[in-house]
């Protein structure tokens, strides 16, 4: 079966759901609760271990055949104008985050500004921090790295969302 890799999540998210519906099944039809008085067959629900059992690895070795299919296509599918293939534009992609985090705080900073030591302070003597960079050079910069952020998520994103792959489920 063809799909992208978007298709695939939205496929692995109804395979886990449909495991955590068996195995919620199991865990109500595997023992239950009868008062002495009570004819235990008339309150005994529907369990059948060995049919249980086969319909969990059904599903979970669908799952592990997705997940390895997804991990193939990630590995050899390369994101255009980044040089890159899926797996390390996953990588790349929070490493741009934090740095632009980073960067957001550096270009927002004042280039002098008054320590406040957080205490009662009786002496003359007035801190300042200092920013120890250019801040402009570094908003800059920030603008840069923001737009090669959003770029790159653009580009996975339009991979993910019509490059097929075979999954053989």
């Amino acid at each position: 079966m063809k799909m992208t890799s978007a298709q695939a999540a939205k496929l692995l998210r109804q395979l886990n759901d449909q495991l955590r519906t068996l195995q919620l099944r199991e865990g109500n039809t595997c023992s239950f609760i009868a008062a002495l008085e009570e004819d235990i067959e008339s309150v005994r629900p529907a369990y059948n271990f060995s049919e249980m059992s086969v319909a969990q690895a059904e599903v979970e070795k669908k799952t592990r055949t997705v997940k390895h299919a997804i991990n193939v296509f990630n590995t050899v599918t390369s994101v255009p104008d980044f040089d890159m293939t899926i797996d390390e534009m996953l990588v790349f992609l929070p490493q741009l985050t934090k740095k632009c985090e980073t960067l957001s705080r550096m270009k927002d900073a004042l280039p002098k500004v008054r320590e406040n030591a957080g205490y009662s302070y009786s002496g003359s003597i007035i801190d300042y921090r200092y920013a120890n960079y250019d801040v402009e050079q570094v908003g800059k910069y920030y603008a840069e790295i923001s737009d090669t952020l959003a770029k790159a998520q653009t580009a996975l994103d339009l991979v993910n969302n019509t490059v097929e792959f075979e999954i053989d489920i």
